[in-house]
């Protein structure tokens, strides 16, 4: 089995490296095209204004400079001489989860993955902080996937559809499962914080934070807050199907 990996985190994330780990429990044909610097919140963009420059590390390692979905598409169409059977994107450092998948590059590059025809999991894993510091349990995500993974890899998918895994934060023995998901609802905190540089100028950084929500039971988040490991499967048609026919009977 040919696996490409990818993440948003950069070419030197921890959490790659993990990922790379893991991969290898499944095969020996692996292969990393990812992010030059950290491309969090990028989504699924696409570098249309600015070359791409690609960095080769060695013959199976590359750093581009662009997004995840660059960096899979720069693998599959450029980089790879055949297409993987699968891609997986991450570990990202800190949960992709309820509304959150739509800003993450980390779900982006299993969503490229998926459009070009091709098996695509986004991992992700919970976190902490600790004395004002993130501690990150990579442990989890290094102990548990292997298993999980071989699993969904034999598993039938609807075409269009991918996953999006998440490790919960707790010990790798102190898991309790895991638990097929839905997505679930996130009420964002967004806020500009404006700052004035050395000359006095203006200058913004676009802050991001959380505000108390309901927890849907069966969701992602729940899943993991209680210590499961949450897979779910997410699909590219954005139709809101249950809408279309009354929308129809008002338009006619």
């Amino acid at each position: 089995m040919r696996i490409l990996l990818t993440n948003d985190d950069g070419i030197h994330a921890e959490g790659l490296q993990v990922l790379e780990r893991v991969a290898r429990t499944l095969s020996d044909d692996v292969w990393v095209v990812a992010p030059e610097t950290d491309q969090s919140g990028f989504a699924h963009s696409l570098s249309l204004s600015e070359p791409l420059r690609m960095r080769k590390i060695d013959d199976r390692h590359f750093a581009l400079r662009g997004t995840p979905t660059d960096c899979v598409i720069m693998a599959v169409t450029k980089v790879m001489d055949s297409p993987p059977d699968l891609i997986l994107s991450g570990i990202n450092n800190g949960t992709n989860m309820a509304d959150d998948v739509t800003y993450s590059g980390t779900v982006a590059g299993a969503m490229e993955g998926t459009l070009l025809g091709i098996r695509s999991i986004a991992l992700s894993q919970a976190y902490d902080f600790t004395d004002e510091s993130r501690f990150v349990p990579w442990d989890v995500a290094e102990a548990l996937a292997p298993e999980l993974l071989r699993k969904l890899v034999k598993t039938d998918l609807p075409e269009g559809v991918f996953l999006n895994v998440n490790f919960p934060n707790c010990r790798p023995e102190d898991a309790k499962g895991t638990q097929v998901t839905a997505q679930g609802k996130l009420i964002h905190g967004l806020w500009i914080d404006e700052r004035k540089d050395g000359r006095g100028f203006p200058y913004y950084w676009l802050r991001f934070g959380r505000k108390q929500s309901e927890v849907r039971e069966g969701s992602d988040q729940a899943a993991v807050r209680d210590g499961y490991i949450s897979v779910t499967p997410l699909h590219l048609d954005l139709t809101a199907h249950e809408v279309r026919q009354e929308l129809a009977q008002v338009l006619k």
